[in-house]
């Protein structure tokens, strides 16, 4: 059986009321824990209210 190890991050957005990705910053993200062997598993974001996301939480896998 395969055992797996978690890992979640949280991505804080900007902008005046939150909401705003920077998109490259948050590929470089991504990348920098691809490269040490996190598979992207599940990306969301949390409701600060009247449709602005406050983070984006990704959830990364890989094996034990």
């Amino acid at each position: 059986m395969e055992n797996w190890e978690y890992k979640t991050v949280k991505y804080q957005t900007g902008g005046f009321l939150g909401g705003k990705v920077d998109e490259e910053e948050f590929e470089n993200l991504l990348n920098e824990y691809g490269m040490k062997g996190w598979e992207l598993v599940s990306c969301f974001d949390t409701n600060a209210g009247q449709g602005h996301s406050r983070d984006v939480i990704a959830v990364f896998k890989r094996k034990a």
